[in-house]
C-alpha cells in the first residue's frame, strides 16, 4: 500500500485531491494537513511514499517544509502560482499540478509517481545507485511564459555564456541561468565530459577528436558541430573514453 499526506491549507483543494485518489485503491490517504508544520509532523509519524504538497500556506511555505525534511518523500506540488514551478523541479518535483486541474493532469501525475516508484528496486539493487540519483536527469528551463523540461539526454553539449548555460539540443538551444561548474556537479560523469572551461559536452555525442593547435583539439559531434578541447579537457576526455 503506498501511504500519501495532503498538505493544503484549502479545503476544498484537499478534497479534490482526495476525490480523485479514490480511483488509486493502492493509495492510501494517511492523513490531511493544513499547514507546513503540520504537515512536517505528520511525514515524521506516517513516513509516507508520497505528498501532495501546495506552496503557499500559513506560518511556513511548502519549500521551507521540505528544506526542514533531512530525506523527503516523492512530491507532486499543487498551486495556484505558476511562478514556482522552477523551485520545485529544482527541488526534485515528480511533477507541478496548478489548480485547478483536472482528473485527466492528475492522473498523469500519478502515474508518473507509480512509473517512478517501480524503479526504486533497480535501484537498490545498484550499490551505486544512490549517487547516480542525486545526478540530474533532466533540466528545467523557461521560455517565455512556458516551462519547458529537457530530459539531459537531448542535450549536445552545454556552453558558458556569462551567467547563463546554452543547452543545444536537436530542438534548439535553451538558456538557463547557472555556472558550469554548478552544471558539472549536478551531472553524470559517465555521460557528460567537461572538455572546456565553456563547453561540455554529452560523450554520446561524440563522433570523433582532431588536433586543432599545440596541446589543443575539436571534438567533432554526430550533429558535424565541433566544440573546442582545452589540453585538460583532453586528459580527461582520454581517461572517460578509454583511450
Amino acid at each position: 500500500m503506498i501511504k500519501a499526506i495532503i498538505i493544503d491549507d484549502e479545503p476544498l483543494a484537499a478534497g479534490i485531491i482526495q476525490e480523485f485518489l479514490r480511483n488509486y485503491a493502492e493509495v492510501e490517504v494517511v492523513q490531511v494537513c493544513h499547514d507546513g508544520f503540520e504537515g512536517l509532523k505528520a511525514i515524521h509519524l506516517h513516513q509516507p511514499d508520497l505528498i501532495f504538497l501546495d506552496v503557499q500556506m500559513p506560518k511556513i511555505t511548502g519549500f521551507e517544509m521540505l528544506e526542514l525534511l533531512e530525506e523527503p518523500p516523492a512530491v507532486i506540488f499543487t498551486t495556484a502560482f505558476d511562478q514556482y514551478a522552477l523551485k520545485a523541479f529544482d527541488a526534485k518535483a515528480l511533477d507541478y499540478l496548478l489548480k485547478p486541474f483536472s482528473k485527466d493532469r492528475f492522473a498523469q501525475a500519478i502515474d508518473r509517481f507509480l512509473s517512478f516508484s517501480e524503479k526504486e528496486p533497480e535501484k537498490e539493487a545498484d550499490p551505486d545507485a544512490h549517487l547516480l540519483a542525486e545526478k540530474n536527469n533532466r533540466l528545467v528551463v523557461r521560455v517565455k511564459n512556458d516551462i519547458k523540461v529537457i530530459p539531459v539526454q537531448e542535450v549536445i553539449y552545454f556552453e558558458a555564456e556569462d551567467d547563463y548555460i546554452g543547452i543545444h539540443t536537436a530542438s534548439g538551444k535553451f538558456l538557463k541561468k547557472m555556472t558550469m561548474k554548478h552544471l558539472e556537479e549536478s551531472l553524470d560523469p559517465a555521460r557528460f565530459a567537461r572538455v572546456h572551461r565553456s563547453f561540455m559536452v554529452n560523450i554520446q555525442e561524440i563522433s570523433g577528436i582532431e588536433p586543432y593547435e599545440r596541446d589543443s583539439y575539436f571534438v567533432k559531434l554526430r550533429t558535424m558541430q565541433k566544440v573546442p578541447v582545452s589540453k585538460t579537457g583532453y586528459s580527461r576526455l582520454k581517461q572517460v573514453l578509454g583511450l
